[in-house]
């Protein structure tokens, strides 16, 4: 019965204090970052206030667990995933995208049983299954970002994302011709950015 009072009254609040304890106001104990890692394993909602100001810090606490995670060997984001994400900083895009990415974790969480499944089904190629998944993610998110950026140079397409035509939207000429039109000006886009 203890555990449903949380819900009903809301996240957990944990106050931190500037010696970077940790205090569950809950359980009137001391927690660690691996409890609060634990508690979001287990799907207990909380909030992180500085114990001083009031202010709510649950953000960084987070990502501090994620550091943790990761410098433990528990390597879950790649270099490549990294540094987009930096190069998003303070991009005009930078709107966009904490949304894009809770609705794709989301749906990936939503999809985590049947990606068991569809992994334990292949078995010996669980790990092929798992990269084919990350390529398809990927590739969306290069998509969703080329949508508002559209002059930016474009990663080649696999011969699976190749639109098919059935030859009565435009003539293979013209598609060419428009292919050979925006080559040129991404060529003096990338020549205009590197004057700069």
């Amino acid at each position: 019965m203890a555990e449903e009072e949380p819900k009903a009254e809301g996240p957990v609040i944990i106050k931190k204090y500037a010696n970077r304890r940790l205090y569950n106001t809950q359980t009137s104990s001391y927690v660690t970052l691996d409890h609060l890692c634990q508690m979001v394993k287990d799907g207990i909602e909380f909030e992180v206030h500085d114990a001083r100001t009031g202010e709510d810090i649950t953000r960084s606490v987070l990502t501090q667990i994620i550091f943790e995670e990761e410098a433990k060997g528990q390597s879950l984001l790649p270099l490549r995933f990294l540094r987009q994400l930096i190069r998003l900083y303070g991009d005009s895009m930078q709107a966009f995208v904490p949304g894009y990415l809770d609705l794709s974790m989301e749906s990936f969480t939503k999809n985590q049983e049947a990606m068991r499944n569809r992994i334990a089904e292949a078995f010996g190629g669980g790990n092929q299954a798992l990269e084919n998944l990350t390529r398809q993610n990927l590739a969306m998110f290069e998509r969703a970002m080329q949508m508002f950026t559209p002059f930016a140079p474009r990663a080649p397409r696999t011969e699976e994302e190749e639109p098919k035509h059935n030859g009565t939207a435009k003539t293979s000429e013209d598609i060419s011709e428009l292919k050979s039109e925006i080559e040129a000006m991404r060529k003096q886009l990338a020549e205009l950015s590197q004057r700069k």
